[in-house]
């Protein structure tokens, strides 16, 4: 691995790819994009193959100087690795789910996907402020044509509400961002993780960071622009915006917001532990009563990342561990369900709920896949969900055990909302001629739930191979935060063994010997 620059490489692949799609016939497009697509997969397996578990924090790192204090300045640490291997993973399952559903400016289309691989996944390896931004920002522009020409009806308005949203939030960071380049002298990430920034301004950089983090993961109540960004987008559009394009906002929180400005992140706990809160119970009582598939699994996926804010935030190795987790498993899945509604739209040509019924007669192993990623929704024990939801709430109820109790009800709701959704559209009588005729997942439609499901099986039976390669940096993050982390009401400390309490009374001068009580 010496020498090759592996990361440029798997930035190039995929750019190269954009270009070439944007001059080859639609079948060629096609070929071109699962192609480049899996070669990145390929690459980001040898990548993880390479990764020294508990060497140097920063690995496969390249730099070279450009102008002014710009570098290209790239390298990753495994919450970074984990991430991008989610990115590689669900980009070729992204194009095979585009195969037969698009039809028009394939090639264009085919462009903007790869375009969005290289922006997502060099959001993860940026190691200079400014080169992450430009990355960071960049993914608004092949998403915002995603959506505005291949969407639905209301494609534009959802096209422009998703682009203003979060520009807004973004110009703030960047003034942030210029204000740290002049405070530190220094665009380097990780020179600026270890600075300490001046209380006062601590809380202003936050706050500006917020501003923009907030709306990509999204938080309550700057989430609405993700339910009409959602139904709008085509099926794979809603696959990468849920699992990778909401994980920039969260990454954001764990890679600048929480290390570099530590007093600040432990001085307003209380507003992102309350903004939690509401989204959880809110948002999946809003899921509740949807009767649009992809609006509900939009909800929901509001309310997963609520439970991920909260983690985060918990200042502890289990809270942030899990909300890590919660992340992957719901990249996953999220895409998965999208996918599963997808499949039956392309069907049928409807999302609504009430339309479809009785599908585990006609299409039983859609409907053993889909109730795979409806357990793994709710959490269910052997199962991806299962593992970052345990683990975060075991963090937040360290920090705070009413902030738990009010996240444990919104996975209540989860599976209420998610068995509602599967019971309306898997089971009951088949009497619609037009559901009747559906037939079940072809080759392709395999080949993109397969991996899904048996990824969804891994994290949840071995989630160690997941959790291995973060363990350091979180230990990392956690110190660095450890001198501002305020103390949680939920004290959990050993008890003394009653040996140790009889061995005291002995040294006192008690006459009995010490024994169990």
């Amino acid at each position: 691995m010496s020498g090759l620059p592996i990361l440029s490489l798997m930035l190039a692949i995929p750019a190269i790819g954009a270009i070439l799609c944007l001059y080859a016939g639609d079948r060629n497009a096609r070929a071109i994009a699962l192609a480049a697509t899996l070669i990145d997969f390929a690459l980001g397996v040898v990548l993880w193959a390479n990764f020294d578990i508990g060497g140097a924090q920063w690995q496969f790192t390249e730099r070279a100087d450009l102008f002014g204090r710009f570098q290209w300045a790239l390298g990753i640490d495994g919450m970074a690795l984990m991430l991008i291997m989610l990115s590689v993973f669900l980009m070729p399952l992204c194009i095979l789910a585009s195969w037969d559903a698009i039809k028009q400016r394939v090639g264009l289309y085919m462009a903007m996907f790869l375009i969005m691989e290289v922006v997502m996944i060099g959001v993860f390896m940026a190691q200079d402020l400014l080169l992450f931004y430009i990355f960071f920002e960049a993914g608004l522009i092949p998403m915002y044509f995603i959506i505005g020409i291949w969407g639905g009806a209301n494609r534009i308005y959802a096209a422009f509400k998703f682009f203003l949203y979060t520009l807004l939030g973004s110009v703030l960071m960047l003034i942030a961002m210029i204000a740290m380049i002049a405070e530190a002298g220094t665009t380097d990430i990780p020179t600026l993780l270890n600075y300490d920034f001046p209380a006062g301004m601590q809380t202003w950089l936050w706050l500006a960071f917020f501003a923009s983090l907030a709306v990509k993961m999204p938080m309550w109540p700057v989430h609405t622009w993700l339910p009409d960004a959602h139904v709008q987008a085509p099926t794979a559009g809603s696959m990468i915006l849920a699992g990778v394009l909401l994980k920039l906002g969260a990454y954001g929180f764990l890679r600048f917001m929480m290390p570099m400005f530590p007093d600040a992140s432990a001085q307003l706990m209380w507003l992102v532990f309350g903004l939690s809160m509401v989204a959880v119970v809110y948002t999946s009582l809003v899921a509740l009563v949807q009767n649009d598939m992809k609006k509900l699994i939009a909800y929901s996926s509001v309310a997963h990342m609520a439970i991920v804010t909260a983690g985060l935030f918990a200042f502890n190795q289990q809270g942030i561990e899990g909300a890590l987790i919660i992340m992957l498993s719901h990249g996953v899945v999220s895409a998965a369900l999208f996918f599963c509604v997808g499949v039956i739209y392309d069907r049928l040509h409807t999302r609504e709920i009430d339309r479809y019924g009785g599908l585990a007669v006609n299409m039983p192993a859609y409907a053993l896949f889909f109730m795979l990623f409806t357990m793994a929704s709710i959490g269910l024990p052997g199962t991806s969900g299962f593992v970052g939801e345990f683990l975060s709430l075991l963090g937040i109820y360290e920090a705070s055990s009413v902030v738990a109790f009010v996240c444990t009800t919104g996975i209540i709701l989860g599976a209420a909302y998610m068995l509602y959704l599967y019971r309306r559209v898997v089971f009951g009588e088949l009497t619609k001629d037009d559901v009747k005729a559906m037939p079940d997942l072809n080759p392709r439609e395999w080949a993109i739930m397969a991996p899904l499901a048996a990824v969804a099986l891994w994290m949840g039976v071995y989630p160690e191979s997941f959790l291995a390669p973060m363990r350091g940096d979180v230990t990392t993050v956690v110190a660095r935060l450890a001198p501002a982390k305020p103390a949680g009401d939920a004290q959990l400390a050993a008890g003394k063994p009653n040996a140790d309490a009889a061995h005291g009374e002995t040294a006192h001068g008690s006459s009995h010997a010490g024994g169990v009580q």
